[in-house]
């Protein structure tokens, strides 16, 4: 059974069979990391951008566990020059591993490591496991090729951010999720800091009658599939 864990912020673990899916992990300085976020053992560790807050440990955790890290070229050629195990790909690849299968897709947004080098552009990722689907939408502002993800696979969760000033709000996310025509919907990059605060009830009423399942987690709350 594919299970998604919600390490808080952008940070998920998609797990299958033994297999972990690591995705933006954000998680040593993060404020609100359960204390699960230490238990993390990737398989592979999935990056949309360089920020530090979706970086995070992706270097650290590569190093110690010997897996590889998917994602833009400048982020993964960075990371390889740091010494992390690097997959190559890009927007618009599909790459096949023996777990899983990930597909990388644009995310609107900007992208630059903590020193100012360039990040590359910012991605998304579909990520089909256990036969299921799985939508990080990383960072980003909604934009109408999230449609074409629909065309690419039944969506059994999209992974949506909702906290505003940095990405798309809650009433936005709903308009993605029309896009997108996914089964459930689970809010991420909110409440890490008061600027991106958004109460529970008002996702509730956003998405009140839209005809997917509004999943709010609270960090190291799992989802299964």
């Amino acid at each position: 059974m594919t299970e998604i864990e919600y390490l808080s912020h952008s940070a998920f673990a998609i797990r299958n069979d033994g297999k972990e899916v690591l995705i933006d992990p954000f998680l040593s300085d993060n404020p609100k990391a359960p204390a699960s976020a230490l238990e993390v053992r990737p398989d592979l560790i999935l990056v949309t951008h360089a920020h530090h807050d979706h970086l995070g440990d992706a270097l650290d955790l590569s190093k110690r566990f010997g897996c590889p890290v998917l994602s833009v070229v400048e982020v993964s050629d960075r990371l390889e020059e740091l010494g992390a195990k690097v997959v190559p790909g890009n927007i618009g690849g599909e790459i096949a591993f023996p777990f899983c299968r990930v597909k990388v897709y644009p995310a609107v947004h900007t992208s630059s490591f903590d020193d100012g080098r360039y990040g590359g552009a910012p991605c998304s990722f579909l990520v089909r496991m256990g036969g299921k689907a799985v939508y990080h939408a990383g960072d980003t502002a909604l934009f109408g090729d999230l449609a074409l993800v629909r065309e690419e696979a039944e969506i059994d969760a999209a992974l949506l951010p909702v906290g505003g000033v940095y990405t798309m709000g809650i009433r936005d996310a709903v308009k993605a999720m029309r896009l997108l025509g996914a089964k459930r919907m689970v809010p991420m990059h909110y409440d890490t800091w008061d600027a991106i605060s958004v109460a529970p009830d008002e996702m509730r009423r956003a998405s009140a009658g839209e005809g997917f399942e509004l999943c709010i987690l609270a960090p190291g709350e799992r989802l299964r599939l």
